[in-house]
């Protein structure tokens, strides 16, 4: 049973950092092709934030190059995104995601099998 577990999420000032965390069980998040996190808004589609591919390594949102970092610790199984200089705009309900079949891509929610129950991230 693979399970998905983020935390870190809350409420800060424009400027602010916040670094969410997703603990995985039931699948190993260092050899899964796909790990990443993705951000919705209420009437809006769930969109990638930043994604790590096996093969392929780091991809990021135009939109936060530069201010996000995603990253993975193998021995914990956990999955990070570290959010610097977050503004207004970053206020969404974050989740992370996993896929441990073959992808050529890690950019859509299609992409991946299995997901977190989110978290808030509220910027002011």
């Amino acid at each position: 049973h693979v399970q998905l577990v983020e935390s870190g999420g809350g409420s800060v000032q424009a400027g602010e950092s916040l670094r969410l965390s997703c603990a995985g069980t039931g699948i190993s998040l260092r050899s899964a092709f796909c790990v990443g996190w993705f951000r919705q808004t209420p009437g809006q589609e769930r969109e990638g934030v930043a994604s790590i591919h096996y093969n392929y390594g780091t991809n990021y949102a135009d939109s936060v190059k530069g201010r996000f970092t995603i990253s993975k610790d193998g021995k914990k199984n956990t999955l990070y995104l570290q959010m610097d200089n977050l503004k207004p705009e970053d206020t969404a309900t974050y989740y992370c995601a996993a896929d441990h079949n073959f992808r050529a891509y890690c950019y859509t929610p299609s992409d991946f099998g299995f997901w977190g129950q989110g978290t808030q991230v509220t910027v002011s």
